[in-house]
Protein backbone atom coordinates (compact mmCIF):
# COMPACT_ATOMS: atom_id res chain seq x y z
CA UNK A 1 0.00 0.00 0.00
CA UNK A 2 1.23 3.41 -0.76
CA UNK A 3 2.20 5.56 1.78
CA UNK A 4 0.01 9.08 1.13
CA UNK A 5 1.57 12.49 2.75
CA UNK A 6 -0.58 15.86 2.60
CA UNK A 7 1.90 19.29 3.00
CA UNK A 8 -0.30 22.32 4.67
CA UNK A 9 -2.65 19.42 6.40
CA UNK A 10 -3.89 22.84 9.23
CA UNK A 11 -4.68 24.83 6.23
CA UNK A 12 -8.40 24.97 4.51
CA UNK A 13 -7.55 22.88 1.39
CA UNK A 14 -5.39 20.39 3.12
CA UNK A 15 -7.40 20.14 5.60
CA UNK A 16 -10.19 18.83 3.57
CA UNK A 17 -8.22 17.29 1.49
CA UNK A 18 -7.19 14.99 4.23
CA UNK A 19 -10.85 14.44 5.56
CA UNK A 20 -11.54 13.57 2.28
CA UNK A 21 -9.11 10.81 2.16
CA UNK A 22 -9.83 9.28 5.66
CA UNK A 23 -13.67 9.36 4.02
CA UNK A 24 -11.97 6.94 1.54
CA UNK A 25 -11.14 4.67 4.34
CA UNK A 26 -7.59 4.92 3.92
CA UNK A 27 -6.22 6.16 7.72
CA UNK A 28 -3.43 4.04 8.35
CA UNK A 29 -1.45 5.39 5.34
CA UNK A 30 -2.02 9.39 5.53
CA UNK A 31 0.50 11.29 7.12
CA UNK A 32 -0.68 14.96 7.86
CA UNK A 33 2.61 17.93 7.60
CA UNK A 34 2.67 21.00 9.32
CA UNK A 35 4.09 23.74 11.54
CA UNK A 36 2.22 23.09 14.18
CA UNK A 37 1.02 19.25 15.19
CA UNK A 38 -1.32 21.28 17.89
CA UNK A 39 -3.53 22.25 14.98
CA UNK A 40 -4.64 18.98 13.71
CA UNK A 41 -5.26 17.08 17.05
CA UNK A 42 -8.37 16.02 15.77
CA UNK A 43 -6.66 14.55 12.50
CA UNK A 44 -4.37 13.04 14.71
CA UNK A 45 -7.09 11.30 16.84
CA UNK A 46 -8.86 9.78 13.41
CA UNK A 47 -5.51 7.63 12.80
CA UNK A 48 -3.72 10.57 10.83
CA UNK A 49 -0.08 10.53 11.35
CA UNK A 50 1.29 13.74 11.95
CA UNK A 51 4.55 15.12 11.59
CA UNK A 52 5.97 18.69 11.74
CA UNK A 53 8.04 20.59 8.97
CA UNK A 54 8.10 24.06 7.60
CA UNK A 55 8.33 24.31 3.99
CA UNK A 56 11.54 26.82 4.72
CA UNK A 57 13.43 23.94 6.20
CA UNK A 58 14.94 21.16 3.84
CA UNK A 59 15.75 19.08 6.53
CA UNK A 60 12.46 18.82 8.54
CA UNK A 61 11.09 18.19 5.07
CA UNK A 62 13.19 15.58 4.57
CA UNK A 63 12.76 13.58 7.69
CA UNK A 64 8.68 14.48 7.47
CA UNK A 65 8.93 13.09 3.68
CA UNK A 66 10.88 9.55 4.51
CA UNK A 67 8.79 6.85 3.66
CA UNK A 68 6.07 8.44 1.30
CA UNK A 69 5.45 7.70 -2.00
CA UNK A 70 2.41 10.00 -2.94
CA UNK A 71 2.44 13.30 -2.20
CA UNK A 72 -0.04 16.13 -1.97
CA UNK A 73 1.73 19.40 -2.22
CA UNK A 74 -0.62 22.19 -1.60
CA UNK A 75 0.68 25.15 -2.74
CA UNK A 76 2.62 27.67 -0.25
CA UNK A 77 0.46 31.00 0.85
CA UNK A 78 3.91 33.44 1.26
CA UNK A 79 3.59 34.79 -1.83
CA UNK A 80 7.05 36.08 -3.09
CA UNK A 81 8.50 32.90 -1.41
CA UNK A 82 6.24 30.23 -3.12
CA UNK A 83 9.37 28.92 -5.28
CA UNK A 84 11.60 28.53 -3.10
CA UNK A 85 9.04 26.62 -0.72
CA UNK A 86 7.66 24.48 -3.71
CA UNK A 87 12.10 23.45 -4.43
CA UNK A 88 12.82 22.81 -0.95
CA UNK A 89 9.19 20.34 -0.64
CA UNK A 90 9.91 18.70 -4.50
CA UNK A 91 13.88 18.01 -3.66
CA UNK A 92 12.52 16.58 -0.45
CA UNK A 93 10.20 14.63 -1.70
CA UNK A 94 12.74 13.05 -4.49
CA UNK A 95 15.08 12.00 -1.96
CA UNK A 96 12.63 10.25 -0.15
CA UNK A 97 11.64 8.25 -3.50
CA UNK A 98 8.42 9.90 -4.15
CA UNK A 99 6.83 8.07 -6.68
CA UNK A 100 4.08 10.67 -7.66
CA UNK A 101 3.46 14.75 -6.39
CA UNK A 102 0.43 16.21 -6.86
CA UNK A 103 0.73 19.98 -7.08
CA UNK A 104 -1.85 22.69 -6.72
CA UNK A 105 -0.97 25.24 -9.22
CA UNK A 106 -3.09 27.84 -10.85
CA UNK A 107 -5.79 27.81 -13.50
CA UNK A 108 -5.03 28.54 -16.80
CA UNK A 109 -1.42 29.06 -15.47
CA UNK A 110 0.58 28.99 -18.97
CA UNK A 111 -1.09 32.43 -20.43
CA UNK A 112 -3.35 34.08 -17.07
CA UNK A 113 -2.84 37.50 -16.46
CA UNK A 114 -3.49 36.55 -12.44
CA UNK A 115 -0.15 38.68 -10.25
CA UNK A 116 -0.05 35.29 -8.38
CA UNK A 117 0.62 32.87 -11.65
CA UNK A 118 4.02 33.35 -11.99
CA UNK A 119 5.15 31.82 -8.82
CA UNK A 120 3.01 28.43 -9.97
CA UNK A 121 4.64 28.52 -13.81
CA UNK A 122 8.35 28.30 -11.54
CA UNK A 123 6.59 25.62 -9.56
CA UNK A 124 5.43 23.55 -12.56
CA UNK A 125 8.95 24.21 -13.95
CA UNK A 126 10.92 22.88 -10.81
CA UNK A 127 8.32 20.04 -11.07
CA UNK A 128 9.34 19.54 -14.55
CA UNK A 129 12.78 19.36 -14.29
CA UNK A 130 13.11 17.22 -10.67
CA UNK A 131 12.21 14.41 -12.65
CA UNK A 132 9.43 13.00 -10.29
CA UNK A 133 5.73 11.68 -11.94
CA UNK A 134 3.57 14.46 -11.10
CA UNK A 135 0.58 15.89 -11.51
CA UNK A 136 -0.61 19.16 -11.80
CA UNK A 137 -4.14 20.27 -10.58
CA UNK A 138 -4.57 24.23 -11.85
CA UNK A 139 -7.33 25.03 -9.31
CA UNK A 140 -9.42 28.43 -10.18
CA UNK A 141 -10.77 30.84 -7.67
CA UNK A 142 -12.42 29.64 -4.91
CA UNK A 143 -16.39 30.53 -4.40
CA UNK A 144 -15.30 30.54 -0.40
CA UNK A 145 -13.29 33.87 -1.31
CA UNK A 146 -16.47 35.40 -2.12
CA UNK A 147 -19.10 33.03 0.35
CA UNK A 148 -17.22 33.75 3.08
CA UNK A 149 -17.56 37.59 2.95
CA UNK A 150 -21.64 36.58 2.99
CA UNK A 151 -21.85 38.85 6.44
CA UNK A 152 -20.79 42.06 4.75
CA UNK A 153 -22.28 41.67 1.81
CA UNK A 154 -25.55 41.37 3.58
CA UNK A 155 -24.67 44.34 5.92
CA UNK A 156 -23.94 46.12 2.90
CA UNK A 157 -26.39 45.23 0.49
CA UNK A 158 -23.86 45.83 -1.85
CA UNK A 159 -20.96 43.56 -3.44
CA UNK A 160 -18.01 45.71 -4.75
CA UNK A 161 -15.56 44.61 -7.52
CA UNK A 162 -13.62 45.37 -10.70
CA UNK A 163 -14.26 41.88 -12.39
CA UNK A 164 -17.28 42.91 -14.30
CA UNK A 165 -18.07 40.12 -16.21
CA UNK A 166 -15.47 37.75 -15.77
CA UNK A 167 -16.38 34.62 -14.45
CA UNK A 168 -15.11 32.34 -11.41
CA UNK A 169 -15.99 28.99 -9.49
CA UNK A 170 -15.85 26.79 -7.94
CA UNK A 171 -15.95 25.60 -4.46
CA UNK A 172 -12.87 24.58 -1.87
CA UNK A 173 -14.56 21.45 -1.08
CA UNK A 174 -14.65 20.36 -4.42
CA UNK A 175 -10.76 21.18 -5.18
CA UNK A 176 -10.23 19.45 -2.08
CA UNK A 177 -11.98 16.20 -3.48
CA UNK A 178 -10.18 16.38 -6.48
CA UNK A 179 -6.56 16.44 -4.82
CA UNK A 180 -7.32 13.33 -2.94
CA UNK A 181 -8.61 11.44 -6.14
CA UNK A 182 -5.61 12.65 -8.05
CA UNK A 183 -3.22 11.56 -5.14
CA UNK A 184 -4.84 8.06 -5.08
CA UNK A 185 -5.40 7.47 -8.53
CA UNK A 186 -2.53 5.91 -11.17
CA UNK A 187 -2.20 8.08 -14.37
CA UNK A 188 0.80 9.14 -16.98
CA UNK A 189 3.85 10.34 -15.43
CA UNK A 190 2.85 14.25 -16.56
CA UNK A 191 -0.73 14.88 -15.79
CA UNK A 192 -2.41 18.37 -15.98
CA UNK A 193 -5.91 18.81 -15.26
CA UNK A 194 -7.23 22.52 -15.74
CA UNK A 195 -9.42 22.65 -13.11
CA UNK A 196 -13.40 24.69 -12.49
CA UNK A 197 -17.19 24.45 -12.00
CA UNK A 198 -20.31 25.91 -13.42
CA UNK A 199 -18.66 29.44 -13.72
CA UNK A 200 -20.39 32.93 -12.08
CA UNK A 201 -19.37 36.07 -12.53
CA UNK A 202 -20.47 38.79 -9.74
CA UNK A 203 -23.95 40.67 -10.75
CA UNK A 204 -24.98 36.81 -10.60
CA UNK A 205 -23.45 36.29 -7.03
CA UNK A 206 -25.61 39.13 -6.08
CA UNK A 207 -28.80 37.42 -7.35
CA UNK A 208 -28.36 34.07 -6.19
CA UNK A 209 -27.75 35.66 -2.83
CA UNK A 210 -30.89 37.98 -2.66
CA UNK A 211 -32.64 34.75 -3.60
CA UNK A 212 -31.43 32.54 -1.14
CA UNK A 213 -31.46 35.12 1.98
CA UNK A 214 -34.24 37.20 0.56
CA UNK A 215 -32.49 40.11 1.42
CA UNK A 216 -31.01 42.59 -1.89
CA UNK A 217 -27.66 42.54 -2.41
CA UNK A 218 -26.14 44.09 -5.84
CA UNK A 219 -23.21 44.34 -7.49
CA UNK A 220 -21.05 47.49 -8.13
CA UNK A 221 -18.52 47.34 -10.95
CA UNK A 222 -15.97 49.68 -10.61
CA UNK A 223 -12.84 50.78 -12.60
CA UNK A 224 -9.83 48.73 -11.21
CA UNK A 225 -7.96 52.23 -10.11
CA UNK A 226 -11.51 53.30 -8.37
CA UNK A 227 -11.46 49.67 -7.01
CA UNK A 228 -7.83 50.08 -5.53
CA UNK A 229 -8.75 52.94 -3.98
CA UNK A 230 -12.11 52.01 -2.15
CA UNK A 231 -10.46 49.42 -1.01
CA UNK A 232 -7.88 51.26 0.91
CA UNK A 233 -10.27 53.25 2.88
CA UNK A 234 -11.52 50.17 3.59
CA UNK A 235 -8.21 49.21 5.64
CA UNK A 236 -6.18 47.34 3.46
CA UNK A 237 -2.69 48.85 2.42
CA UNK A 238 -2.07 50.46 -0.79
CA UNK A 239 0.02 47.22 -2.28
CA UNK A 240 -2.30 45.27 -1.03
CA UNK A 241 -5.38 47.02 -2.21
CA UNK A 242 -3.93 47.42 -6.28
CA UNK A 243 -2.93 43.75 -6.36
CA UNK A 244 -6.52 42.44 -5.09
CA UNK A 245 -7.57 45.24 -8.15
CA UNK A 246 -5.54 43.42 -10.35
CA UNK A 247 -6.91 40.09 -9.21
CA UNK A 248 -10.00 41.10 -10.57
CA UNK A 249 -8.58 42.38 -13.86
CA UNK A 250 -7.42 39.65 -14.43
CA UNK A 251 -11.06 38.09 -14.03
CA UNK A 252 -12.05 40.47 -16.55
CA UNK A 253 -10.00 38.62 -18.98
CA UNK A 254 -10.90 35.24 -18.21
CA UNK A 255 -8.17 33.97 -16.59
CA UNK A 256 -10.47 32.22 -13.87
CA UNK A 257 -12.71 30.11 -16.40
CA UNK A 258 -12.08 27.38 -18.18
CA UNK A 259 -14.95 24.65 -20.39
CA UNK A 260 -12.38 21.74 -19.43
CA UNK A 261 -14.43 18.67 -17.63
CA UNK A 262 -11.62 17.65 -15.66
CA UNK A 263 -13.10 18.50 -12.40
CA UNK A 264 -16.22 16.79 -12.63
CA UNK A 265 -14.12 13.76 -13.95
CA UNK A 266 -11.67 13.85 -11.04
CA UNK A 267 -15.51 14.46 -8.79
CA UNK A 268 -17.16 11.53 -10.69
CA UNK A 269 -19.97 14.26 -10.07
CA UNK A 270 -21.32 17.62 -10.70
CA UNK A 271 -19.77 20.03 -9.35
CA UNK A 272 -21.33 22.41 -6.22
CA UNK A 273 -23.55 24.79 -7.74
CA UNK A 274 -23.29 28.75 -6.93
CA UNK A 275 -26.57 28.36 -4.98
CA UNK A 276 -26.02 25.20 -3.11
CA UNK A 277 -22.52 27.35 -1.93
CA UNK A 278 -24.32 30.45 -1.12
CA UNK A 279 -27.03 28.48 0.97
CA UNK A 280 -24.31 26.72 2.45
CA UNK A 281 -22.77 29.92 3.82
CA UNK A 282 -25.91 31.10 4.22
CA UNK A 283 -26.29 28.37 7.12
CA UNK A 284 -23.01 29.24 8.83
CA UNK A 285 -23.28 32.75 8.65
CA UNK A 286 -20.13 33.91 6.51
CA UNK A 287 -18.44 36.73 7.99
CA UNK A 288 -15.08 37.01 6.90
CA UNK A 289 -13.94 40.40 5.31
CA UNK A 290 -11.35 40.11 2.89
CA UNK A 291 -8.17 42.19 3.93
CA UNK A 292 -6.04 39.95 1.15
CA UNK A 293 -6.28 37.06 -1.24
CA UNK A 294 -7.53 34.24 0.00
CA UNK A 295 -5.57 31.49 -2.75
Amino acid sequence: MPTYAVTGASGQLGRLAVQDLLARGVPAEVIGIVRTRGKVADLAGRGVEIREADYTSPRDLGAALNGVQRLLLISSSQAGQRVAHHQNVIQAARTAGATRIVYTSMLNAEHTTNPLASEHRDSERALQEAGVPFTLLRNGWYTENYTDQLGQYLQQGEIIGAASRGRISATRQDYAAAAATALLKDDKPKSTDELGGPAFDLHELAQIITEVTGMPVTYTDLPVDEYAQRLEQSGLEEANAHFVAALDASIVHGDLETTSQDLEQLLGHPATRLIDAVRAASLTGGQRTRKKPLR
